[in-house]
């Protein structure tokens, strides 16, 4: 039997990705630190609507957004400072149910340089983020 390394912080089971991602207010030192589930299919990141809250995470908009049956509802969503793997960036986190799991999309893992390997199932960061030459 051959065990995979896994980065610190990040682990898989059964095909699925997972993170640690601590979130906090902007100025504030209340936070929150859960297993995020990377999903490369959802742009945006979701947290339960109780925890980001709790920690001083106001709603400033609403928006539309598609689940995976189909199904289109309306979630307010706020704008928070996150980190994983050593790197602190902020993003726009959709205030979800209570009861939802943490969800990491891919604009989070490209604002703050990480892949998804689909080969070893984890998270990775870039050699070099892409940027293209400006004429």
């Amino acid at each position: 039997m051959t065990l995979k390394t896994v980065p610190q912080g990040v682990f898989s089971d059964l095909g699925l990705t997972h993170v640690a991602v601590t979130v906090k207010s902007f100025g504030s030192k209340e936070s929150f630190t859960a297993d995020f589930l990377v999903d490369t299919g959802a742009m945006d990141s979701m947290a339960p609507a109780s925890e980001l809250k709790r920690i001083g995470i106001e709603p400033v908009g609403t928006e539309l957004y598609e689940l995976a049956n189909g199904e289109r509802v309306e979630y307010q969503y706020g704008v928070a400072e996150f980190s994983l793997l050593g790197k602190n960036t902020a993003g726009q986190f959709i205030f979800g149910p209570d009861n939802s799991e943490p969800i990491l999309g891919v604009i989070a893992l490209e604002t703050i340089g990480l892949i998804v390997d689909p080969k070893t199932q984890t998270v990775r960061r870039l050699r070099a983020r892409p940027l293209k030459a400006v004429a």
